[in-house]
Formats: C-alpha cells, sequence, structure tokens
C-alpha cells in the first residue's frame, strides 16, 4: 500500500531537490554503490551520473520521521523503493537500472511526491540481470504465478463489486477478505505504477493527509463494516475494478524482473511488518489476517521462483528461508478455522499473540533482506 503521488507541486518539489537533495558526481559511478542520507528537510544522494547495470543505494535516515526512498522512471513507474526506514536506520535496495533518466525520492514522514533528485545513467551494463538465463527462468516462473492470481483477482474482485452494487451487505462482506487475497499475493506488481495502488489500496488517513478522495477498497469497507449498507459506493464500486483491470494489464505488459521480484519479496514481508500487524491495515473489518496470510504466500512465491538462482548462490540462505517461512507459517496458522478456512477477527488476538506474529515476521525478514544482492550477483 502506497500513499498518493499528489499532482500539484511536483515540479516545485522536484526543483528544491536539485539544490537540497544532493551533490552530483561528475563522472558515472565506478561502483555501482552509492548513499542516501535522508533527514526531514534533505535527500542527500552522492552521485548522480550513474553506470547502467545494477545499482546499491545505502539508504540511511538521518531525520527524526521514517521514510522511504523510491526510483521512479517516467510516469513515476517505480523502479525500486524501500520503505519504512526507520530514524537512525540503514537499509539497502539493489535497482537494475538502463540507460536513461530517473528520479531517486526520499518521503520524510512516507508522506507526499518526496524529495527529488534526478539521476542519469549512461552506457550499458556488461552484463544486464535480465541476459541470465537462470534469472530470466525465474521471472518467467513468477510471471505464470501472477497470471494465475491475476484471472482469480480479476474474478473475485467482479463477484465483490456486483454484490457491493446489489446492496448485498452480507454477501459482500464476505467476499472482501477472499477478493484481497489475491490482491495482496501479487501486491509488488500494482505498487510499480504510480497512483493506482493508493487509489485501489489507500487507508483513510493516508487520503485525508493528502487531501485527496478516500476510494477502493478500504472506502467500500468502511461503508460495509461502520455503516452497515453500500449506499453511494456503486461509484467506488466501478472505479475499484476498472482499477483492478488496469493494473493486471499493466503488469502483462511488464512483469517484473528477477531484481524486482526479489525486492517484492521483501516489500510483501514489511506490508506485514508495518500494516498487518497493527491491525491499521482493515480498520473496520478485522480481516487482516486474511491479507497478513496473503502476503506471506506471495513472498513465498517470489522466493520459490528464485530458489534455483538461490541454492546455487546461497544454499545456507535457503535453509534459513525454508525455517523461518515455516516458523511464520505456524505462528499464522494456529488462528484460522481449518474446518471452514476463517481467520481469526485480528481485533480478538491478544498482545502476546501479536508479538509472536511481529518475531516471527522480524526474524524472516533478516534472511529476506539478502536475497536481492545474491540475485544482482547472479548476472
Amino acid at each position: 500500500m502506497k500513499l498518493p503521488l499528489a499532482t500539484v507541486g511536483v515540479l516545485t518539489v522536484a526543483a528544491l531537490g536539485l539544490t537540497a537533495c544532493g551533490s552530483e558526481s561528475g563522472s558515472p559511478s565506478a561502483s555501482g554503490d552509492l548513499t542516501v542520507r535522508a533527514t526531514d528537510s534533505k535527500c542527500t544522494v552522492s552521485a548522480t551520473k550513474l553506470k547502467a547495470g545494477p545499482s546499491t543505494f545505502k539508504v540511511t535516515n538521518e531525520g527524526s520521521k521514517v521514510t522511504e526512498f523510491y526510483v521512479y522512471a517516467d510516469g513515476d513507474r517505480i523502479m525500486g523503493e524501500v520503505e519504512n526506514v526507520g530514524p537512525g536506520l540503514t537499509r539497502n535496495l539493489v535497482v537494475d537500472l538502463p540507460k536513461g533518466t530517473y528520479e531517486g525520492a526520499c518521503k520524510p514522514g512516507m508522506v507526499g511526491d518526496g524529495i527529488r533528485q534526478t539521476l542519469t545513467v549512461s552506457g550499458e551494463a556488461a552484463k544486464k540481470l535480465s541476459d541470465s538465463e537462470e534469472l530470466t527462468a525465474a521471472a518467467d516462473g513468477y510471471a505464470r504465478y501472477v497470471k494465475s492470481q491475476s484471472d482469480t483477482l480479476i474474478v473475485k474482485t467482479t463477484e465483490f463489486v456486483d454484490a457491493v452494487k446489489a446492496g448485498k451487505v452480507d454477501e459482500a462482506k464476505k467476499l472482501y477478505p477472499v477478493a484481497r487475497t489475491y490482491w495482496e499475493r501479487i501486491e509488488p506488481v500494482a505498487e510499480k505504477f504510480g497512483d493506482l495502488d493508493p487509489i485501489t489500496d489507500g487507508r483513510e488517513p493516508d487520503a485525508k493527509a493528502e487531501g485527496v478522495d478516500f476510494t477502493g477498497w478500504h472506502r467500500i469497507e468502511k461503508q460495509l463494516w461502520v455503516a452497515g449498507n453500500t449506499d453511494g459506493m456503486d461509484v467506488y464500486a466501478d472505479q475499484l475494478l476498472d482499477n483492478v483491470k488496469k493494473i493486471v494489464a499493466l503488469g502483462q505488459d511488464a512483469p517484473l524482473t528477477a531484481l524486482e521480484l526479489a525486492q517484492g519479496s521483501k516489500g510483501l514481508l514489511d506490508e506485514v511488518a508495518t500494516g498487518k500487524i497493527t491491525g491499521e491495515e482493515d480498520e473496520f473489518s478485522h480481516t487482516d489476517l486474511w491479507d497478513f496470510k496473503a502476503n506471506i504466500e506471495g513472498s513465498q512465491a517470489a522466493i520459490a521462483a528464485l530458489r534455483p538462482v538461490l541454492e546455487k548462490r546461497e544454499p545456507e540462505l535457503v535453509a534459513q528461508l525454508d525455517a523461518q517461512f515455516a516458523a511464520v507459517d505456524k505462528e499464522l496458522n494456529q488462528h484460522q478455522d481449518t474446518s471452514t478456512g476463517e481467520w481469526t477477527s485480528y481485533d480478538k488476538l491478544t498482545k502476546d499473540q501479536v508479538k509472536a506474529l511481529s518475531d516471527a515476521v522480524a526474524a524472516l525478514g533478516e534472511p529476506i533482506s539478502k536475497v536481492a544482492a545474491v540475485v544482482a550477483s547472479a548476472a
């Protein structure tokens, strides 16, 4: 889930980024390793002229607010991102960039367009990651998974929308977490496409902070569980289905690369660690555990696609991943009724149960954070 990118003031923010955002190197970065120093008002990238190929951005938050760092292509298409970088923390982002012009953006407080810096990539990579047969196979394998999930996502979202428009509240409530399961499994695909993700899956506080209309899954969720009806929801339901179809089509036209897949597996885990675990994602329905499980399954699918690459280069890492995924599944699955498939309402979990889930996710996050570097070295 992403915050909306406001359309007003983009040029102003970008212009400020050129003066406040960092130093410009006169020649392309030789090593592909860069530092990003993020504060509450600045975003200093160590070089702005890069060589084509994989680059590692080491993002350090020296401010007081949680921040994010993005690399955008034209149209705010996300080439790579690292989220939830708390004060004093450093997170790495590996991005494979072909020749072209991009923007790096820090987002103090994780809102708005961010403080932007133009990044110019020149030359040709010695060997593109996409040229690797094993990485191509991994990306193709995941693309097949996305296709299967996307097809069902459209079917289930259509059923949900039909129930909403027919005023069938109870049916819509049952369909809501089911449809979202397929959305959450492939959310890294949605997050590539600028504003489509936030207007489809944004939360109410985020919309208010940006001064935009509250739309998408959670707008309808609020109406169903708080108002107990579907009054005025037709327009939001139609928009939801339309946006889901757009995202599916765009995802098929621009499938994730192996490196994006590796980053996405971590991103899905971050979704759990920062949203689902707090109960803020589905705050009206408390169906967070459906989303929680779907994010974990999506991350597992990404790792499964990359498994041959990882087993060849870092077999010990694969063993760690297997063990930690099993631990998360064990902790999570105890909250599901296997006879009905229903999950416990999130507001019914005790503090100790939430902590146990949080600890299991944190333990899994450590080995998953290493996957992108292994993939980047596989060219």
